[in-house]
């Protein structure tokens, strides 16, 4: 029962700190907004409560001597992938510090990066938060008064992983992975703690219409092409004929 619930708890972290970076990479790009900058504060608060529940539950199972040897090289295993997960939630916190920093919405310095990513991050953060709708309540100021929190808080990370390494020395060199390496990359299906089953929950599955549209916009982009060349042809053969 306890594996169960510590792999579980490990999945819903690893969900939202996926869903953290993929909303951190829209900042600063033209779908950059104050709806954005809340989704980033609410999911990063999300992650560092699942963050602490992980490692009260681990910390208390990897101090118990009498735990069986199986049992043991289990959690550790999990406590591996947890501060992964937690170096990567530090990393893109540090992340979107500097670039909200960069960038801010009311009195922009530079210009919005042109990424050429369009439309809302809603559904991400909605399933990050574990919501159907995000429900928007930040002042207008949200770019520039969060980031005080948002240092203070990569601070608490950073502390929170000196005690998880004072506290249960585990090194991740001595653990066995259970799978070979890429064995996630060729299943056909979701596996719940792998790297792409996480991913894919932050990404949006492609639609008919979208794919029917690209493609007619790849046939007409084909035509004019043809026909520029034509054109260029026409005319450097006239050239040639009036000199």
């Amino acid at each position: 029962m306890g594996k169960e619930e510590c792999k579980t708890m490990l999945d819903a972290l690893n969900k939202v700190t996926a869903c953290y970076r993929h909303l951190v990479i829209a900042l600063g790009s033209t779908s950059d907004s104050q709806n954005l900058r809340e989704e980033l504060k609410k999911t990063r608060k999300k992650a560092q409560e699942l963050a602490v529940a992980n490692r009260t539950k681990l910390t208390t199972l990897l101090k118990d001597k009498s735990i069986s040897k199986d049992d043991r090289a289990e959690y550790e295993r999990l406590w591996v992938l947890f501060s992964s997960s937690m170096e990567l939630l530090e990393v893109d916190m540090k992340r979107s510090l500097e670039i909200s920093q960069d960038f801010p919405l009311k009195v922009p310095t530079r210009h919005l990066i042109q990424t050429g990513m369009t439309g809302s991050t809603t559904t991400v953060a909605a399933r990050a938060m574990s919501v159907q709708n995000m429900k928007y309540d930040a002042d207008a100021n949200i770019d520039t008064a969060d980031l005080k929190d948002l240092e203070t808080e990569i601070v608490q990370v950073g502390q929170m992983r000196e005690e998880m390494e004072m506290k249960v020395q585990v090194a991740p060199w001595a653990v066995e992975a259970k799978q070979e390496a890429g064995a996630e990359l060729k299943s056909t299906v979701s596996v719940g703690n792998s790297s792409v089953g996480v991913i894919s929950i932050c990404e949006e599955e492609p639609k008919e219409g979208e794919e029917g549209e690209s493609g007619i916009m790849k046939i007409f982009a084909g035509i004019i092409f043809v026909a520029v060349l034509l054109i260029a042809c026409i005319l450097g053969y006239l050239v040639i004929n009036m000199s």
